[in-house]
């Protein structure tokens, strides 16, 4: 069985690390090697070049849309349709898209990030979702861990690592563990 990984973080990326794209791309690349599904926001930036490097893999994309349709996605939004095998169009916003995109997954990844991806974060860590943390890679995920910390709820079901490849290997056994 293949697992839903998503790969949350920053849309827009000039406080990224400058590797971040890079970075996200071998996520991409990575999850698909180790037999997942990649599951994204279906937008710019981060989850997008995770999809490329899903592509690379020949992988399958999995987007879930803040829109309500494709026109709505493209012409509203201005979001892309390109490296996707598959967009849910939700109607529901970005916070609506936000809760069913952390939801849907066996698992969820944070590259970088910004608001958004602290809610997809905080999303996960209430629902006790085993999750994965690329640290150095800029924005919300280098500051997962004091958050954490900070928060006073325990270090919920979350691994982290600066290899994208070593991530997503302890992120799958964390999922399996659940699993069983």
């Amino acid at each position: 069985m293949k697992y839903n990984i998503v790969v949350s973080g920053a849309a827009e990326t000039k406080h990224c690390n400058p590797r971040a794209l890079e970075l996200s791309k071998e996520v991409g690349r990575e999850i698909i090697r180790q037999g997942g599904v990649l599951v994204t926001g279906a937008t710019t930036g981060i989850p997008y070049w995770a999809a490329i490097g899903a592509k690379e893999e020949a992988g399958t994309v999995i987007g879930i849309s803040p829109a309500a349709s494709e026109k709505a996605h493209r012409k509203t939004y201005r979001l892309p349709t390109d490296y996707h095998d598959l967009i849910i169009y939700t109607g529901f916003d970005y916070a609506g898209r936000n809760l069913l995109l952390a939801r849907c997954s066996d698992a969820i990844i944070i590259v970088c990030g910004r608001i958004g991806t602290l809610n997809e974060f905080t999303i996960a860590f209430e629902d006790k979702k085993p999750t994965g943390v690329l640290i150095g890679s800029g924005g919300i995920a280098d500051m997962v861990r004091d958050i954490v910390k900070k928060a006073h709820r325990g270090p919920g079901k979350i691994v982290y690592d600066s290899d994208p490849k070593k991530l997503v290997k302890k992120l799958l056994k964390l999922v399996e563990k659940e699993k069983t």
